[in-house]
């Protein structure tokens, strides 16, 4: 792998993503929307502080999830694709370039998600504000990565989409935002620990209620890292050329 060829790929897809103004607000306002309209819903009550930093690592993985695998699979379809495998990039260069630009727009994302939550809405954080953003960038590329995984199976725009709720919706449904892991059924609760968008909530109710949560965030935080490496190596099985 090249590291001047990836970043050749990353400045070429951030380039893309610059000259779309949609694309930008679904990644920057949209979160900070819905973060909005929680605080206004649950003001004057600690409900806010409880969902809040949950929703941090839930909202950025969603959105990337989405951008990524419609973006990734236009370029697929335009033929995009198809002609830098016919270069000397290789799977490797591809895959890194697309989740390092990905991966930038989520930083930008978690800085502004999580300081408009802190700064403006009110949200009360015990542990690191940081780390916090640390996590938030991780669960960020966690979708990035899952997006790039997807697209290779999608044929349409649309069934693009359709992926979302079958990859998101179980894990919203026992992540423990809805409710505890702990009170799950045993068999629910067992699914729940191989599914990553867990160990985000995990982390982000470790730092928002625990002063000293660092340890078991980092912990979380490596097990996210983890499934992110995995979905990039399976996503860059994916890449192929579909002529001769």
């Amino acid at each position: 792998m090249s590291t001047r060829l990836t970043l050749l790929t990353a400045g070429r897809v951030l380039r893309q993503l610059r000259a779309d103004p949609r694309t930008i607000g679904l990644l920057l306002v949209v979160p900070c929307v819905l973060i909005g309209l929680l605080a206004w819903i649950y003001d004057g009550t600690r409900v806010f502080d409880r969902i809040g930093p949950a929703l941090l690592g839930v909202f950025p993985f969603v959105v990337m999830f989405l951008v990524t695998s419609v973006a990734t699979l236009r370029e697929r379809t335009s033929g995009t694709l198809e002609r830098l495998l016919t270069t000397p990039l290789r799977k490797g260069d591809i895959m890194a370039g697309y989740a390092l630009a990905f991966g930038a727009a989520a930083v930008l994302q978690a800085l502004v998600a999580v300081a408009f939550s802190v700064w403006v809405c009110g949200l009360d954080i015990a542990g690191s504000a940081a780390l916090l953003v640390v996590v938030a960038v991780a669960d960020a590329v966690l979708g990035t990565a899952l997006g790039l995984l997807a697209s290779g199976f999608a044929r349409t725009e649309f069934q693009a989409v359709q992926f979302m709720p079958a990859v998101v919706l179980p894990q919203f449904l026992l992540c423990g935002l809805i409710v505890p892991r702990d009170d799950l059924p045993s068999v629910l609760h067992g699914l729940s620990d191989v599914l990553p968008l867990s160990y985000a909530v995990d982390a982000m109710t470790a730092l928002a209620t625990s002063v000293d949560s660092a340890a078991s965030a980092g912990r979380d935080l490596l097990v996210i890292v983890g499934f992110t490496l995995v979905a990039l190596a399976l996503g860059s099985l994916t890449l192929r050329r579909r002529t001769p």
